[in-house]
């Protein structure tokens, strides 16, 4: 197979991709990879079948053929390709909750610093950065990377890059509970689909509205979070995307949780844990496992909370999520204080404070913790965040974190 017929092959797949026919678009895409001879045609319909796969949740198919995105990119001996074959290795990871091997492959792609081409994507690589990151719950690292990838899609003009970002400050901000940016961040990123996104794909509309579906249902808007996630999740079931509609399972059933009507919440769960185990999404899987735990709880049934909390902690633990743990933690000192266990509860009391001090969940100015309740805060430039009001009441000639950090030792 030539050039030329590399490329129109490629389009037919692109044209039946768009118009919901996955299949027949894989089909297209895999002759293609078997038949031609051009290694730039191979690359290019790498990448189509990298980001099917990823919408489909098949995300060690993904990994597959980034892989051999790489041995090809090695071929055309040209930065800008090895730079976007080992972003796709970094994204692959991340979705497989690989998150150490992810931050890896985007500091591979960042010290790769090719041509105008490379600068381009250095914006998805810190995105995809910033979503590992807060996956091992390193909050300041995670926040000083969103932010550059925002300052990257600005000098850019790159709104479907500005739309990803606001997306991940949302889940961010959801994280440690501040839910006014929580919504603001989804909101902002569904007025750039609304001003911009007419020829953009429905999956970006979808995310934000998914987004904001979490947002209010934290802020306890569950008419306003019911109507989001489900017009989310109509556009997921029509696109046949299959980790997007495990999260708005998993969102349905906390919307249900938060009404205290356990028993339509617990379909829901099971539906999204299915789903999460099928595509591999483990951190999904934890946050399955504390709704269900919750629920467990409601019906005063503290054994079976204790079974998903078990579940749930090897998850977190394989993982590196330290907010998951800190979450159930938090959980087992409830179930242990209702049960009268005193030596287990203060074994948890424990626990629960060293994950505060390794995340630094604490306001350097007042000493309080943060992420226990929703409060409005505030980053500095160097990416430490304290309670809002704690900046405006006390100010600040510097972070008194990072003044805390650079005070070292001495030596006896």
């Amino acid at each position: 197979m030539g050039q030329d017929q590399t490329k129109q092959q490629i389009e037919k797949g692109l044209h039946l991709y768009q118009s919901n026919q996955t299949e027949k678009a894989l089909r297209v895409w895999m002759r293609v990879l078997e038949k031609s001879a051009d290694p730039a045609g191979r690359f290019r319909v790498l990448g189509c079948l990298i980001t099917a796969h990823a919408e489909m949740g098949r995300y060690k198919d993904m990994l597959k053929f980034a892989v051999v995105q790489i041995d090809t990119a090695r071929e055309l001996e040209d930065p800008d390709y090895l730079t976007e074959s080992y972003l796709n290795l970094a994204r692959s990871n991340e979705k497989l909750c690989e998150f150490q091997k992810t931050i890896s492959y985007c500091k591979t792609c960042l010290n790769m610093q090719g041509t105008a081409v490379s600068l381009q994507l250095n914006g998805q690589v810190s995105l995809s950065m910033g979503n590992a990151f807060l996956g091992l719950s390193i909050f300041q690292k995670a926040l000083e990377c969103f932010e550059k990838a925002l300052r990257y899609a600005h000098n850019n003009d790159d709104k479907m890059l500005e739309c990803r970002v606001c997306c991940s400050l949302g889940n961010f901000y959801a994280q440690i509970k501040d839910y006014e940016k929580a919504l603001f961040f989804p909101c902002k990123a569904a007025e750039l689909v609304n001003d911009y996104g007419k020829g953009w794909s429905l999956k970006y509309r979808a995310m934000s509205q998914y987004h904001m579906a979490v947002a209010y249902r934290k802020l306890g808007r569950l008419a306003d979070a019911m109507d989001c996630c489900e017009e989310s999740m109509k556009i997921a079931l029509q696109h046949g995307d299959r980790p997007l509609q495990a999260l708005c399972l998993l969102c349905f059933a906390d919307i249900h949780r938060s009404r205290k009507d356990v028993q339509t919440a617990f379909p829901r769960y099971d539906s999204s844990m299915s789903i999460m185990t099928e595509i591999g999404n483990r951190l999904g899987l934890i946050q399955v496992l504390l709704g269900v735990t919750k629920c467990w709880m409601i019906q005063k049934e503290l054994d079976k909370a204790l079974e998903s909390i078990e579940k749930a902690q090897e998850l977190a633990e394989g993982l590196g999520n330290k907010l998951g743990l800190l979450k159930l933690h938090c959980l087992c000192e409830r179930i242990y204080r209702t049960k009268g266990q005193q030596q287990e509860l203060r074994d948890h009391v424990v626990k629960f404070h060293e994950c505060v001090e390794e995340m630094e969940l604490y306001c350097g100015m007042c000493g309080e913790s943060i992420g226990e309740k929703n409060n409005q805060l505030q980053a500095l430039p160097c990416s430490h965040f304290f309670h809002l009001k704690c900046l405006q009441t006390n100010g600040t000639r510097g972070c008194p974190n990072c003044r805390r950090l650079s005070v070292k030792p001495g030596y006896v």
